[in-house]
């Protein structure tokens, strides 16, 4: 099939071969038809099957058609949230490709960056919102986000933003929307809090479902590494110089562990980059942006840039801390091995974290390539370590100095 079979316009369609797409994928092959045909649409799509293009043409197609409105309304009529900054950047950015011949305007909205130049680009009339729930909100009670004609509404990554605790500001976002909006919704997982949203906000929806959601990228060859946690970073070193090569996505659990990578590999002579929630996002864009330039090789994230960051020619994800959502690791390492290339993953696991690969092979039904030739290996007789709280000698209702500057350290 090619996209030209699809009943996509003329605008859209030069736009598409000027990326050099061709043939849809299947979730946007199935998608497509149905959102044309005005239905509701609930699909589970791994990250990197293409499923930001499965909504965003049609919706592009639907909006165009509509030539009054691409005449110069000032009306939102497209409203897609996001969880993230970084995803609803990149969402705005597939729009304003996919949409360049067809004079709809697109902006992304999002929180931690000033509100004024947004309420700017809102009162110059926007067609497609693309914006995260929090400073929706808060642009929507100022009177700026203007949602009553929105009639198509996309719930993008659903799981991830119900993990973020959104699911009330959805549903106020919901009801400033038309009554009788066309919902969409698309989730890497469908947990059965994702079908309760749902329900509670599409009208007799069409499922789609391309493989299964559990399923790790098939493209990306799986290597497990048992190692001593104090060993870590010598192991990431080794590996480095000997085995991984070309562009790095590496994973840490916490903001703390990735400024401490970044000063070792810096020290080692690496050009490095990182993201994590502490940055803003100027300097978060910024950092993404000289990784995908190639001034920096390695970029050192938490599990903000675990979804819906597109990266090109990534060749390998490092799970330097394992994560411990079982999600978390098929979501990680879907950012290389995309669109048909191969790709890379390695993950380093120590005593503490063996309880986390067996979460994770459950998850995907299948087991991953241990690696037992390396400089570091564990003993698989070390028991993981347990952490006693810190003035627990003291009496009750009395806490020592050290635990008081422990519990104040957010990492």
């Amino acid at each position: 099939m090619e996209f030209g079979t699809l009943a996509l316009n003329d605008s859209i369609l030069k736009a598409l071969a000027e990326q050099n797409y061709s043939t849809p994928t299947p979730i946007q092959e199935k998608a497509i038809p149905l959102i044309l045909n005005r239905k509701d649409v609930i699909a589970s799509a791994q990250t990197g099957t293409g499923k930001t293009a499965a909504f965003a043409l049609p919706i592009l197609q639907i909006l165009f058609s509509d030539q009054d409105f691409v005449k110069g309304g000032k009306n939102i009529r497209a409203l897609i949230i996001s969880p993230t900054r970084e995803l609803a950047e990149q969402i705005d950015e597939s729009f304003k490709a996919y949409g360049k011949y067809t004079n709809l305007r697109s902006a992304a909205i999002y929180g931690g960056v000033p509100i004024e130049p947004q309420i700017q680009k809102l009162n110059k009339g926007i067609d497609i919102l693309i914006a995260t729930p929090g400073r929706l909100l808060d642009l929507a009670k100022q009177n700026y986000a203007r949602l009553g004609s929105v009639d198509l509404m996309v719930l993008d990554e659903a799981d991830m933003l119900l993990d973020m605790g959104f699911v009330d500001d959805i549903m106020k976002v919901n009801k400033l929307c038309a009554d009788f909006k066309q919902s969409l919704l698309f989730s890497a997982t469908m947990p059965l809090k994702v079908l309760g949203l749902a329900n509670s906000i599409l009208r007799s929806p069409e499922k789609i479902e391309v493989e299964q959601v559990s399923s790790a990228a098939k493209g990306v060859n799986q290597h497990l590494y048992y190692v001593p946690i104090g060993k870590k970073m010598e192991l990431c070193l080794h590996l480095m110089r000997n085995t991984i090569k070309g562009n790095i996505l590496i994973f840490r659990r916490t903001k703390f562990g990735v400024d401490k990578l970044e000063q070792s590999l810096t020290k080692n002579g690496y050009k490095v980059a990182t993201i994590h929630g502490d940055k803003s996002q100027t300097v978060r864009q910024e950092a993404l942006n000289r990784f995908k330039a190639g001034e920096v090789n390695v970029l050192i994230a938490t599990d903000v840039a675990a979804r819906g960051i597109d990266i090109d020619n990534l060749d390998a994800v490092i799970n330097f801390d394992l994560p411990n959502v079982p999600e978390g690791y098929v979501h990680r390492i879907g950012r290389t091995g995309r669109a048909g290339e191969t790709g890379n993953a390695y993950s380093f696991c120590s005593a503490d974290e063996r309880n986390y690969v067996i979460s994770i092979e459950k998850l995907t039904g299948k087991t991953i390539k241990i690696i037992d030739e390396h400089p570091y290996p564990l003993d698989p007789k070390v028991k993981p370590q347990v952490h006693k709280k810190q003035g627990s000698r003291h009496k009750k209702g009395r806490k020592s100095a050290a635990s008081k500057k422990k519990k104040t350290q957010w990492y």
